[in-house]
C-alpha cells in the first residue's frame, strides 16, 4: 500500500495552481546574466541613502568638485570619496581631473536606463 501512494504521489504535479504546460515554460527561462549584474550593481549603488543623496545633488549641476560635494554632507572626505568610487564603479558618475581636483557630473544616460528598466518591470 504505501509503495503505491508514493508512487502516486510521484505522478501528480508538485503544484496544482497551474497546468504542466505554464510551469515548463516558467521553468525554462533564461535570464540576462549580464544585463541584471549591471542593474544588481547600479541598485545597490543607489540603495545607500548617502549615495543616493550624491546622485540628487549632480543631478541639479553640470558638474562638483569633490570639495563642493563634500560640504553637503556631515562626513569626511575619505567617506565621501568611497561613495563616489562606487557610484563611479556602477558606471553611475564619472570623474575629471583638472591638476588636483576631482570634478563629478552624473552619468545621465546610465541613470536613464536604470530607470527605464525598472519600468519595463511594471
Amino acid at each position: 500500500m504505501a509503495a503505491s501512494a508514493t508512487a502516486a504521489a510521484q505522478t501528480l504535479p508538485l503544484r496544482t495552481c497551474c497546468g504542466t504546460s505554464c510551469a515548463e515554460e516558467v521553468a525554462r527561462t533564461r535570464f540576462d546574466e549580464e544585463r541584471l549584474t549591471s542593474q544588481e550593481r547600479r541598485l545597490a549603488a543607489l540603495a545607500d541613502p548617502t549615495r543616493l543623496r550624491i546622485v540628487n545633488l549632480l543631478a541639479r549641476h553640470e558638474a562638483l568638485c569633490v570639495c563642493e560635494i563634500e560640504a553637503a554632507f556631515d562626513l569626511g572626505q575619505p567617506t565621501i570619496s568611497h561613495h563616489l568610487r562606487i557610484l563611479r564603479d556602477a558606471g553611475l558618475v564619472n570623474v575629471d581631473r583638472r591638476g588636483t581636483w576631482a570634478y563629478y557630473s552624473l552619468v545621465r544616460p546610465a541613470l536613464k536606463e536604470v530607470v527605464e528598466d525598472l519600468l519595463a518591470l511594471v
